[in-house]
């Protein structure tokens, strides 16, 4: 990588850059031309600069004056940069001032920087300012080599404090073409912006070895960064400084912001979440906080930066560039709550009329009242994967509700959970309440299972699937919702016929049990559920004993996700059966943006896994285009089962998959799929 470009000394004069030739261009069309464009308008607005240019000690300084205008033909100073600029809703890298750029290669290299708050995109600046035809198309002005213009922004990363100039992660510019760009804007730039490129695509990066001009890095940016916004909005709670191996024993209260030194393999409701190790946005402890609209931010120091407020009763904003936090009364914090206090979750009323085993090709996603949101979506997905890839999906069985409930009151528990949940000590006392769930899970694991249904199940089990390691797993009437996903909150285990070290009524009980879970009781609780409604089915699928990688996905572009927003898919990956949404601390994962509605199909990585060589990526290029085919097809053909949420132009479903080897080939296999809640009430209100 070139090493950062040094300014100039304030009484040297150095010549221009130089320019590399710009090669064939596309011819500048002159009909329908503005009057106040191109090569005029330049010369109106650098006038004053260009009769007081000289070289020498009376070199007078550049003239700054940081007021928004159409655009600029130069920037003078930082504060210039930052009134043409604009921050966007949501941001893969927050902190940023953004400002577009066009180079136009028809009119001697012409630099623009365009007031990006009029102009959010390139091609109404060029109608209107630079004469483009209205209807001409467009988006070749990012591909064809013979370009006119060469789009791109200049961005300011504050925490760095790095001015970079990017280009779209689809724009196939080559290396002639980028530093003949960069170099232009570089010299109509002031002096100590230390300019330097960034790519924004492996396409991009691929190209670094053979640039001569300043580079940035993804990973070099994220470095520099101590605050990560993961879902936006405001608290007030009393604040709980502790580590993550303490939560693990430790209650927390719905009216308290944790803060913790890394993400916890568990969390039960709270009010905010601040951890000091960076997430992934889809750790099962976002995707919660999406759900129940609380903030959730990584701060590095957090400990450090909250250790005055422990015990203290504060006020928490997270917002997509900056947070707040101010001390309140327990008084002002009792007020908030009430005022806030969401809407009751709507579920299913179980229906428990369906009495036998079910093979899931014959569900869909009108029953969950009796199979659970996870079976009934996972009906869906076979659906979609019976016209074959690229949706692959194996086959798989629905234990109903009714099986749960008579369990439950065969075994006597339905009197003793009513006679619990009516206990003031049991609502009022959250250590009693824990206490009192693990000693009523403790005794649904050593009930029998009706030996009538244990048959039932083991005989469909050994017709469809002889000799097969099955993963039993979660599948109520109040998970895998629009309005409320579950992530997280069940409990799933191998099973198998026969097999003594997997005996069946275990895994069923393990899956049964985990409906009083502190940590589903507790969400459910904040989301105004009525528990003795909720009922567990069980999802039966054969495990994946063999993975080469899993995964999951976003089936949008959630750092940009409004309509007419640069759609794509978030993609999180990892080795072999490794975590990607709790990873082990030190331990990181693919995460990425990939565009795969446009040429050349980019993708953009924010973190890479350290469990694979470096330079080297989870995916190939072709796993990940089968990805993403399968992904565009689970879009699709869930859009008539769910509204995108508040802020999204397309469907995002939270899709998790598996890579496996079948037959010698390497398959991208589906195992979930279920509605992604967004991204907090603050990213939704500041959406178009």
């Amino acid at each position: 990588m070139a090493a950062a470009a040094k300014p100039p000394e304030a009484d040297t004069c150095l010549p221009g850059p130089p320019v590399a030739d710009p090669g064939p261009v596309l011819p500048r069309p002159t009909a329908g031309r503005a009057p106040w464009t191109g090569r005029a308008a330049r010369a109106a607005a650098g006038a004053a600069l260009l009769a007081t240019a000289a070289c020498g000690d009376d070199l007078p300084p550049p003239r700054c004056e940081p007021v928004r205008v159409p655009f600029r033909t130069e920037l003078g100073c930082a504060a210039e940069l930052a009134a043409q600029g604009a921050r966007p809703l949501d941001a893969s890298l927050p902190g940023a001032t953004t400002v577009k750029t066009i180079v136009d290669r028809g009119d001697d290299l012409a630099t623009y920087f365009q007031d990006t708050v009029a102009y959010p995109v390139h091609r109404r600046f060029a109608i209107e300012h630079l004469g483009w035809p209205a209807g001409a198309p467009f988006f070749e002005q990012y591909l064809s080599p013979g370009r006119r213009f060469v789009l791109g922004a200049v961005t300011h990363y504050e925490e760095p404090d790095v001015v970079a100039y990017e280009l779209a992660p689809y724009d196939t510019a080559s290396v002639e073409l980028i530093e003949t760009s960069y170099r232009r804007l570089a010299g109509a730039m002031y002096p100590d912006a230390g300019l330097r490129f960034h790519p924004t695509s492996e396409e991009q990066l691929a190209l670094v070895p053979a640039l001569t001009i300043p580079v940035v890095t993804t990973d070099e940016l994220w470095a520099g960064i101590t605050y990560q916004p993961l879902n936006l909005g405001e608290t007030y709670a009393r604040v709980h400084v502790l580590t993550a191996t303490e939560l693990a024993t430790t209650y927390v209260s719905p009216r308290e912001l944790v803060v913790l030194d890394r993400v916890p393999d568990d969390l039960t409701v709270v009010a905010g979440v601040v951890t000091a190790q960076f997430q992934t946005p889809l750790s099962h402890v976002n995707v919660l906080s999406q759900q129940r609209g609380t903030p959730n931010m990584s701060l590095r120091d957090a400990h450090a930066r909250f250790a005055a407020l422990d015990g203290r009763w504060v006020r928490l904003t997270v917002r997509a560039f900056d947070w707040e936090v101010a001390e309140v009364t327990a008084d002002e914090a009792a007020a908030w709550f009430e005022a806030n206090r969401p809407p009751p979750a709507q579920i299913p009323a179980p229906d428990y009329a369906v009495t036998g085993v079910l093979d899931i090709d014959d569900v869909g996603p009108g029953d969950v009242a009796a199979v659970g949101g996870k079976a009934a979506g996972y009906g869906r997905l076979r659906d979609l994967a019976a016209a074959g890839p690229p949706v692959r999906v194996r086959d798989a069985l629905a234990i109903p509700v009714s099986f749960y409930r008579r369990f439950v009151t065969g075994n006597g528990f339905d009197a003793r959970i009513a006679q619990m949940l009516a206990d003031p000590g049991f609502r009022g006392d959250g250590d009693l309440r824990r206490q009192l769930l693990a000693g009523l899970r403790a005794d649904l694991l050593a009930a029998p299972v009706d030996p009538d249904d244990l048959a039932a199940i083991e005989a469909a089990l050994e017709r469809d699937f002889p000799a097969t390691r099955m993963k039993f797993r979660s599948s109520t009437n109040a998970e895998d919702l629009a309005r409320h996903s579950g992530a997280g909150l069940y409990d799933s285990r191998a099973g198998q016929v026969g097999d003594p070290a997997r005996p069946v009524d275990l895994a069923l009980k393990t899956v049964w049990a985990s409906v009083w879970n502190a940590r589903a009781f507790e969400e459910r609780d904040y989301a105004g559920i009525d528990h003795l409604q909720v009922a567990m089915a069980v999802l039966v699928s054969p495990s994946f004993p063999d993975e080469e990688a899993n995964g999951v996905a976003i089936t949008a572009n959630i750092y940009d996700p409004a309509p007419g927003g640069e759609d794509g898919f978030f993609v999180n990956a990892q080795l072999g059966e490794a975590s990607v949404v709790q990873p082990p601390p030190g331990v990181r994962v693919d995460s990425l943006l990939y565009y795969y509605f446009h040429v050349g199909q980019p993708a953009t990585y924010y973190t890479r896994s350290n469990l694979v060589a470096p330079g080297q990526t989870v995916l190939t290029r072709g796993e990940l285009f089968d990805l993403g085919r399968a992904l565009a097809a689970i879009r699709d053909g869930f859009a008539g089962d769910f509204d995108p949420p508040a802020g999204y132009g397309a469907l995002p479903m939270d899709v998790e998959w598996k890579l496996e080897v079948v037959g010698g080939e390497r398959q991208i296999w589906v195992k979930q799929a279920r509605p992604y809640p967004g991204r907090g009430a603050e990213a939704a209100r500041r959406s178009p």
